[in-house]
């Protein structure tokens, strides 16, 4: 009998531990994985387009109206069990060039700058009356194929090919 309070005890804490690591977080990283050191030795004034791209690599992303800026995207990303992915930790690098090619300013953007949206559920808010659930059920009842003429949709003769 003591034996089995054992088994019992050890059964649970082994449910226990396997429900608890289920809640533990994954963390991820998207995007360009930045090196500090060679961020820095990018130089205004110095460096060009060419330089920039043999230090940093391509470009996320280029911009696609005015200057042509180049951006370097980073997200680090932590996600509980039964969660979406929210981000944590954010840095976009936007490297800005002159007419000739040269860097002309490097800039560092951060979580500062981050908007978090937060939609209104699984509904758009539209202007206009309220309709519910009956109303919505029952509400074209009649109304369809009326347009054509007749209680069944459209006078004899004027059928798709002219019958």
């Amino acid at each position: 009998m003591r034996h089995f309070r054992h088994l019992r005890a050890g059964v649970a804490a082994l449910v226990a531990v396997a429900a608890l690591s289920g809640c533990a977080s994954i963390k991820d990283h998207r995007g360009y994985l930045a090196d500090n050191a060679l961020v820095d030795a990018v130089q205004p004034g110095i460096d060009n387009k060419l330089s920039v791209e043999r230090a940093l690599g391509r470009p996320t992303f280029v911009s696609e109206w005015g200057r042509k800026d180049w951006f370097y995207v980073s997200v680090d990303t932590k996600q509980a069990a039964f969660t979406r992915p929210r981000s944590y930790e954010q840095t976009i690098l936007r490297v800005s060039f002159d007419d000739t090619g040269n860097v002309s300013g490097v800039e560092k953007i951060g979580m500062d700058k981050v908007v978090r949206l937060d939609p209104d559920g699984n509904k758009t808010p539209t202007l206009g009356r309220e309709r519910g659930f009956l109303e919505d059920l029952f509400g074209n009842i009649g109304t369809v194929g009326t347009g054509m003429g007749g209680p069944a949709g459209g006078a004899p003769g004027t059928g798709p090919n002219g019958s």
